[in-house]
């Protein structure tokens, strides 16, 4: 049972999350992040904490496009806040507000002193209080000349059909891109910037020189969204480029909204009032091709995007790329409930900017890695080499001073970071570095970081680093940089990309919602770094489905935002499964939703399936009915046979490492074996899954429903996916010791907690307070710290309660919860006086039942002495 009346609530705590293995923001694909060694158990390397000082705080009234609009809701709005206002200085709590939210979300995001957030939830009318967090970006960019055909995989959607041959090309439909700004100077996106021009809207919230991370530069807002960072300009050459590069709806009018300064991060808040600006300036399609993941659908910019298409706004959110890390990853906002999560797929060719070497001119393309200057277009130097193809930690020790002295280093993937390793080749004197990976496939490395990289840096295949190095056995090499880009077909076109986050989302709720090409994608950058450039990620396919949404309403503008995703994924086409190309079976449900589009199908459908995709839930209870409704707007008679299309399940086991196989399909079951649909009619069908007893407990099940008309063409064929758990959902353990063998008690020296496995005295005095260290196997509905006496179990109130917390960003990483020494204790803000004490923590499974104590974990700290100066 989901726990609907959780909220949130602290007590005088922040949060520092591990660096090991943790990651925000939407990568791009063969992003290197490679982390440091495994501490030893009992202890945790973190990386410089960041004071979580930004809080969401959510009041209970509904937001506008929720509520009855008026100026009576405008003054209780006002009323609202004004009692918060007051409240807060009568408590001593002094805050700083960031910015105030009605339209979508309603509540403020504020800056408040670390001690001080306790007070947060307790002040009147406030519903809830949610982390304000962190957002990144991945950026790469060159300059290659390439025929418009090769630019964004148009021919995998249709979108290519529905220029060509319906002459529907996105005309008078805004769309909004949430991202680093659109280059308006670009001539393949207008030129200009303003009314008339093809980037008609937007604005800057941030300026060029904010990074989130940093309080001394704050956002310095504009009225001109440009686009330093290279991101924003790539995802909208996708959606609309109208030149070299032709996007999927060549004629929409942009609105950019830049969240993201020249380098560094974005925050939530930020993000979340870019999207109440683009609803504010009336965009029908607003693309966000940001996320953070491992979200519940409940964080504020999820919430938020489904409100907007509440409003009649259709929302395109990139699911993530943590496709490595397992299950569960579904970043927010794209895990929303009304948002179209997009996966990706890999694209039909790859087309990167090259080089050649001599002897022979072998050319050979690259992505240029970020972090670093772009490559140049012309010039030759030596190579070199720092390793073999065998080894195993190519240049991660400091290379001889002057040893790569005017050449260009060929280093093999592996072993430790991209920029470690390219620091050192800089350091010994090269011109640039090629990185080769040290696994088949395309890779886009990373050389961010301090000192920051300042020669060329780019990587290539691993088949080119093996011929380079076979190249330099038979005697010295020349590498040529050129301005002529390369296109290659792609060996994994079509598949979801190995990035692509799986699903579900931690509320078992049904994504990713569709998938598009986002792997190895060729589309506009910023002109000072070179014009076009190559790019993977789901960044990169939510763009190509916002694209196909334009060209869909301006061929059935009758279409509801809501309606969008459900003809969108009736007439998608599932990707085949990875694992055995010839089994015939789909890709995993929870990997791809309901498949590629194909907007050209969609423009043609007659007849709509709603809801569009099926969340089945957990199987403990039984088979799951559910009712499809059939409508059929044309002017005849349509009759359907019913089919049953399972999916590659995921087989239980290891979530981090998820495996898939064709065995333990669920059992489907059809009211009637077809339906016949009359004109301008509908009618209904009945189906009930029942989950296989050859599939493992803690599995993921899915498929697809299929409806085939009789007499009609093959792309009349319509789906409808679905995806289920089995068994008890509710046996997915949170507190399982992983990595370093976390729930532990820690005390912080520097950067480093130790385990105090005997307790420990804390003076409370800057960071020297108890540090609860957690790792969570899984998403938790409740996390609650309880302080109580050591020698009495006399309770001293809670120091923490959170709800819908992602779980850990990889196996081995983990959190910190630190204690001030204050509680919230019958309803008052305590401090705790000096002495012995225990924290318990306890934590409630995904879904759990808050009164059923079956559904809770807990651990016990040893004894934390409270000793201040």
């Amino acid at each position: 049972m989901r726990c609907g009346g959780c909220r949130l609530v602290l007590a005088s705590l922040w949060f520092a999350i591990s660096g090991c293995s943790g990651e925000t923001g939407d990568k791009g694909a063969g992003q290197d992040t490679v982390p440091p060694d495994d501490p030893e158990p009992g202890e945790a390397t973190f990386a410089p904490e960041e004071a979580t000082e930004l809080w969401f705080v959510e009041f209970e009234r509904a937001p506008a496009a929720r509520g009855s609009g008026g100026a009576r809701v405008k003054g209780l709005v006002e009323e609202e806040r004004e009692l918060f206002r007051r409240a807060a200085a009568a408590r001593g709590l002094r805050y700083k507000q960031r910015f105030s939210f009605e339209e979508l979300w309603s509540g403020l995001s504020v800056r408040v002193a670390r001690e001080s957030s306790a007070a947060l939830v307790d002040m009147p009318g406030v519903k809830a209080v949610y982390p304000v967090v962190p957002v990144e970006l991945d950026t790469t960019r060159a300059a290659p000349t390439v025929d418009p055909d090769l630019a964004v995989a148009g021919e995998m959607s249709g979108a290519d059909v529905v220029r060509r041959e319906l002459g529907v090309t996105g005309e008078d439909i805004r769309v909004g891109v949430i991202d680093s700004g659109i280059d308006y100077h670009h001539p393949d996106l207008g030129g200009c910037f303003g009314p008339g021009c093809r980037v008609a809207f937007g604005y800057d919230f941030v300026g060029d020189d904010f990074v989130a991370s940093d309080a001394t530069k704050p956002p310095v807002p504009d009225g001109e969204p440009d686009d330093c960072l290279g991101h924003g300009t790539h995802v909208a050459g996708i959606i609309g480029a109208n030149g070299v590069v032709q996007g999927v709806a060549p004629d929409v009018t942009f609105g950019a909204y830049r969240v993201f300064g020249c380098r560094g991060g974005s925050r939530a808040d930020i993000i979340l009032k870019a999207m109440e600006r683009a609803a504010s300036d009336g965009m029908h399609v607003i693309n966000i091709s940001i996320g953070t993941p491992f979200q519940w659908p409940d964080y504020p910019t999820a919430t938020a995007a489904s409100a907007l298409v509440g409003r009649g706004v259709a929302v395109v959110a990139s699911i993530g790329n943590s496709g490595e890390k397992g299950l569960w990853a579904a970043g927010a906002p794209g895990v929303g409930e009304a948002v179209i999560g997009t996966a990706s797929v890999d694209s039909t060719r790859v087309t990167t900017l090259s080089f050649t070497v001599a002897p022979g001119n072998a050319v050979i393309g690259y992505t240029r890695g970020a972090g670093s200057p772009p490559a140049p277009l012309s010039g030759s130097a030596a190579l070199a080499r720092t390793g073999t193809t065998t080894s195993a930690r190519d240049a991660c020790a400091e290379l001889p001073a002057g040893s790569l002295a005017r050449q260009i280093a060929l280093v093999r993937r592996g072993g430790c970071s991209f920029h470690q390793k390219a620091a050192h080749a800089q350091a010994a004197g090269a011109v640039a570095v090629l990185f080769y990976n040290d696994r088949s496939g395309a890779m886009s490395p990373s050389v961010e970081g301090d000192p920051p990289i300042t020669i060329p840096v780019v990587g290539i295949a691993q088949a080119d680093g093996e011929q380079l190095n076979a190249r330099l056995d038979a005697g010295p090499v020349t590498h040529s940089w050129t301005h002529r880009a390369v296109a290659a077909r792609n060996s994994t076109a079509g598949l979801v990309s190995r990035f692509s986050s799986h699903g579900l989302s931690a509320a078992l709720s049904f994504k990713p919602d569709l998938a598009a090409p986002g792997g190895t994608i060729y589309s506009t950058v910023p002109i000072e770094q070179g014009s076009y450039d190559t790019l993977s990620g789901t960044s990169m396919a939510a763009p190509h489905v916002a694209g196909a949404v334009a060209l869909l309403l301006a061929a059935r503008p009758e279409l509801s935002a809501a309606r969008v995703r459900d003809v969108l994924q009736n007439t998608a086409v599932p990707a085949p499964w990875s694992g055995d190309l010839g089994a015939g079976v789909p890709e995993s449900a929870h990997r791809q939703g309901a498949g590629v589009i194909r907007v050209d199908r969609a423009i043609r459908a007659t007849t709509l399936i709603s809801p569009g995709k099926l969340s089945l839930g957990e199987s403990e209870a039984g088979p799951a009915l559910r009712t499809l409704t059939l409508e059929n707007s044309s002017g005849h008679d349509v009759t359907y046979d019913l089919s049953h299309a399972p999916a590659a399940c995921a087989t239980g086991g290891d979530h981090w490492a998820p495996a898939s196989a064709t065995t333990g399909a669920a059992r489907v079951d059809f009211s009637a074996a077809s339906v016949t649909v009359p004109a301008a009619g509908s009618a209904t069908v009945s189906v009930t899954f029942t989950a296989s007893d050859a599939l493992a407990e803690g599995g993921l099940f899915g498929g697809y429903l299929v409806f085939t008309p009789r007499g009609g063409a093959a792309d009349g064929l319509l789906r409808v996916p679905y995806a289920g758990f089995k068994g008890d959902y509710q046996s997915l353990p949170l507190l399982k010791a992983s990595g370093p063998g976390a729930p532990w008690l820690g005390k912080l020296s520097g950067t480093r907690l130790t385990q105090q496995p005997r307790g420990a005295a804390y003076t409370l005095a800057s960071d020297d307070m108890p540090y609860v260290v957690v790792h969570l196997d899984h998403g938790a509905e409740l996390l609650a710290l309880d302080i109580v006496d050591a020698a009495t179990a006399k309770p001293w109130g809670r120091a923490l309660m959170l709800s819908h917390v992602g779980q850990s960003a990889s196996a081995t990483a983990v959190t910190r919860y630190g204690w001030k020494g204050t509680t919230k204790l019958d309803g008052r803000h305590t401090v705790v006086p000096d002495g012995d004490y225990l924290i318990k923590l306890r934590a409630l499974r995904a879904l759990g039942d808050p009164d059923n104590e079956a559904h809770w974990e807990t651990w016990t700290s040893p004894v934390v002495t409270l000793d201040r100066p």
